[in-house]
């Protein structure tokens, strides 16, 4: 039996084309939901462009008949729009604010009373929303279609155990056959022998799947940082291969994902030439109260919000001070880079519409990213570009996404089995005994 979705405000405004995604059952949408969209369409945000795009979307369905009596889409399901019965004062008495809110209610529960013999499901991203909806009776739902548990989310690396034999040839000859193993490309392997000798070894499957490759130089320093765990050596390996077009970091805070990122970016841009310059980006989002507008100019503005990645920039140039002048060499702070053109930092806000060819592109903080805006920022790589996108899951500042459902999880999950992609979940933190206790028992 053909069911019918209603859907709230922020379910557009976090995925426009949600209109289409529900096969041939029928889709509704509250005119008091159109009212909201037009209120957004002006911002010049990612919430904006949505808002715009929802109206394309339900100006051309228009023109293929008439909203309030139901449109046929392309899947075979109907949409419309409800215009509600006006019963809508029944629910003044429970809620007193929000009155948008209660209009969408009380179409709802027309839609209900219409259709008593059809599920009915209200589906909305508001959490309070949803237990209003729940109080009165309607079947509501969170709008989902990405959801990834994190505790099933590809880490990126695995531990094999192998015969003697096999680890040594792995180690003589650099490369092995997988012998039925079936890793995704590039994943990285920790290789134990069996045989009681408890050797073990790096390796990393090839993008073909069929051999794992010698990890030969894992104890590498980059920019004067050395890996100081398992984790963070497989992801070095993995951010200086430079026929890995995509990498993606996930961890907690403090397990070095940014500092690596950038140790790595540095040491391709200024040591080996292989990229023109390292760009530096992430959202704003503020953490707790915004402190309203800020005075300067764009640079000052934006101060604040980069001042983490100054701070490992700060710290990388410091220890390859250190190095530099122990070999007799000149070395560059992270403002002179910055001088030469060798080094970036902007926000996100601008990126549409760009192409960005020969950088080494890092994308901070991308937890706080919808899907759609992760697809935006990954499709302005150019030729020669290298992309890193470094997040934690359970820091998001976002309110239209959450843990199982932002950009950061999304591609981590599509990019898994793809040639160019690298991924690796970092869970040691590194930055110090307090931070690392702290992330764990609070």
């Amino acid at each position: 039996m053909r069911k019918i979705y209603i859907l709230d405000t922020n379910v557009l405004l976090y995925d426009p084309r949600a209109i289409f995604k529900f096969a041939d059952n029928e889709v509704i949408i509250p005119i008091t939901v159109i009212e909201e969209i037009d209120h957004f369409k002006k911002d010049e945000n990612e919430t904006g462009r949505n808002a715009r795009q929802v109206s394309r979307f339900l100006d051309d369905l228009r023109v293929k008949g008439q909203l309030s009596k139901g449109v046929e889409l392309e899947e075979g399901g109907v949409l419309k729009v409800d215009l509600g019965s006006g019963k809508g004062n029944r629910l003044n008495a429970l809620f007193t604010k929000r009155q948008a809110d209660i209009s969408i209610l009380s179409i709802a529960l027309d839609v209900k009373e219409r259709a008593s013999d059809q599920t009915v499901i209200f589906l909305t991203k508001d959490t309070n929303l949803r237990i209003r909806a729940d109080a009165l009776g309607l079947t509501a739902e969170d709008y989902e279609p990405n959801i990834i548990l994190l505790d099933e989310l590809y880490r990126g690396w695995r531990e094999v155990s192998w015969p003697t034999e096999q680890v040594e040839l792995l180690v003589k000859e650099g490369e092995v056959e997988l012998n039925g193993l079936k890793p995704c490309p590039n994943e990285m392997l920790l290789v134990r022998s069996n045989g009681g000798d408890n050797r073990s070894v790096l390796a990393k499957a090839a993008q073909d799947q069929t051999k794992a490759k010698l990890i030969r130089d894992s104890k590498r320093s980059v920019w004067g940082i050395h890996p100081r765990n398992l984790e963070q050596t497989l992801a070095f390996d993995l951010l200086l291969d430079d026929s890995i077009r995509l990498v993606t970091l996930v961890g907690k805070a403090g397990t070095g994902k940014t500092l690596l990122a950038i140790a790595a970016g540095l040491h391709k841009v200024n040591d080996e030439n292989i990229y023109h310059r390292l760009l530096v980006s992430r959202p704003v989002f503020p953490l707790g109260r915004e402190l309203g507008f800020l005075p300067g100019d764009l640079e000052e503005k934006l101060l604040p919000w980069m001042q983490p990645i100054f701070d490992n920039i700060e710290l990388l140039a410091s220890a390859n001070s250190n190095r530099e002048k122990r070999r007799g060499q000149s070395n560059y702070g992270y403002q002179e880079l910055i001088n030469l053109g060798m080094l970036a930092i902007e926000p996100l806000t601008y990126i549409r519409g760009r192409s960005i060819p020969n950088q080494y592109l890092i994308v901070d903080e991308a937890q706080n990213l919808t899907p759609h805006e992760i697809k935006t920022i990954i499709t302005r790589s150019g030729e020669n570009t290298k992309m890193v996108i470094t997040g934690d899951p359970y820091q998001i500042d976002n309110p239209y996404v959450d843990s199982s459902n932002n950009g950061l999880t999304y591609v981590v999950e599509k990019f898994k089995n793809e040639k160019i992609g690298g991924h690796m979940t970092l869970s040691k933190g590194e930055r110090s005994p307090l931070a690392e206790l702290a992330s764990n028992i609070l």
